[in-house]
């Protein structure tokens, strides 16, 4: 059982985010392609071929040499013979030399010993057998070569990238179905305290809603894994420890919010230090809000003390607990997406010195510049949070940032 005496000898958000490496990654799963979109890949995509497999023209048009078409004008038109049609999906049985053409679709194949194609508006039939071409053509126009998008070879998609729909379509152009995937993390969540009532019941004078459970649900899903909420656990040992017992069997990851504060940390930290094989790993982290943030290793797993205040715990969620999720998740290092930006700060921000500050801002742009205007507001109002576009972080050494100033903003 570890020891809770120390809790605010606190860790910075480096040292925080290297932790991530005790943590295992998740498994492997085959999914179809089709449900491919927004997953993780878990192995790099080799291609097995050209692609495209064949030179193909881009436009509607003609397949032509180029040199057969250079000096050609409005006022001195070239004359080609057409030598056929190119069928859509098939190989043409037929080449193209020097001062011909083929009819050509937009994706066909083109003949050999063409080099070109020039779009049909450019053109003009003279008859069925002929037509004038009214501008000159380099060779390479409106067409794409063999092996011009990719190589038999090339790495398509690297391992640890979340798979976008354009992602998706790439793999299906190599084929790529069933695709190997990270399993999604199941994140447990569960909110504490004797004044925390459900949702759909009204508070009493002294009591609030659970609101916690929402909003990290909603950025759990975000960070691409699958909330599970069990409910709420009042300040009682025996119930938190069953409740956390429960969750960290059935997922992968588990989330208090609540009691992580000055009055019930100890208390946390003692129901943590209880789980089997537990570890405390962090007893605070030197960001503003967030302070009292706690982090166990329980069985392998990470267990998180965020805060009860809401917007305490959507910060640490963004800034420091999504990229553990990404982690387990086989997100990439190199792939990490907190949506970061980058904006110039619309006036002067004072910080004290020793913490990150977190300081929410409403992003907008002019003239192609994007500004970052803080959101003014005591820190634990949500409606900073609504108001806000994303999160500035101050340094920890630093006073404050001077208008003007270009700034990092995680988007949120």
């Amino acid at each position: 059982m570890s020891t809770f005496k120390n809790f605010f000898k606190v860790k910075n958000i480096e040292e925080v985010l290297s932790l991530e490496s005790l943590f295992p990654q998740l498994g492997t799963e085959e999914i179809p392609l089709l449900n491919a979109s927004g997953r993780v890949l878990a192995s790099d995509i080799i291609s097995d071929a050209d692609l495209p497999g064949f030179d193909r023209s881009t436009m509607d048009g003609f397949a032509v040499v180029a040199s057969s078409t250079f000096g050609a004008s409005d006022g001195s038109p070239a004359f080609l013979n057409i030598k056929g049609t190119v069928p859509m999906g098939e190989e043409p049985d037929f080449s193209i030399r020097p001062g011909e053409a083929a009819r050509m679709p937009t994706g066909g194949m083109l003949p050999e010993g063409a080099d070109s194609v020039i779009m049909i508006e450019l053109t003009e039939a003279i008859d069925d057998d002929s037509i004038e071409i009214y501008k000159s053509v380099a060779p390479g126009n409106d067409i794409i070569k063999r092996g011009e998008d990719y190589k038999a070879g090339d790495t398509i998609i690297s391992a640890g990238c979340r798979l976008r729909p354009q992602d998706v379509g790439l793999l299906a152009a190599f084929g790529q179905d069933p695709v190997s995937v990270f399993k999604q993390p199941v994140v447990g969540i569960i909110s504490t305290g004797d004044e925390i009532v459900p949702v759909n019941k009204n508070p009493g004078s002294a009591e609030v809603r659970d609101t916690n459970t929402y909003s990290l649900a909603g950025f759990v899903k975000d960070a691409g894994a699958i909330p599970v909420t069990f409910g709420i656990a009042k300040d009682n040992f025996d119930e938190l420890l069953k409740m956390c017992s429960k969750a960290i069997e059935e997922t992968d990851m588990v989330i208090l919010s609540g009691g992580s504060s000055v009055g019930t940390r100890d208390f946390t930290i003692e129901v943590l230090s209880s789980l089997p094989e537990s570890e405390i790993l962090v007893h605070g982290i030197s960001i503003s809000p967030g302070k009292p943030t706690i982090l166990a290793k329980t069985r392998g797993k990470a267990v998180w003390g965020l805060p009860g205040h809401v917007v305490s715990s959507m910060i640490v969620f963004k800034v420091i607990v999504r990229p553990f999720i990404e982690h387990i998740g086989g997100v990439s290092l190199t792939n990490r997406k907190q949506q970061w930006t980058k904006a110039k700060m619309t006036r002067n921000i004072s910080s004290a010195q020793g913490r990150i500050d977190c300081i929410r801002v409403k992003l907008s742009r002019t003239n192609r510049t994007l500004f970052a205007e803080p959101v003014l507001g005591k820190s634990g109002l949500i409606n900073t949070m609504v108001k806000a576009d994303g999160i500035v972080m101050v340094d920890i050494n630093s006073e404050g940032i001077e208008e003007g100033a270009e700034v990092d903003v995680i988007q949120i």
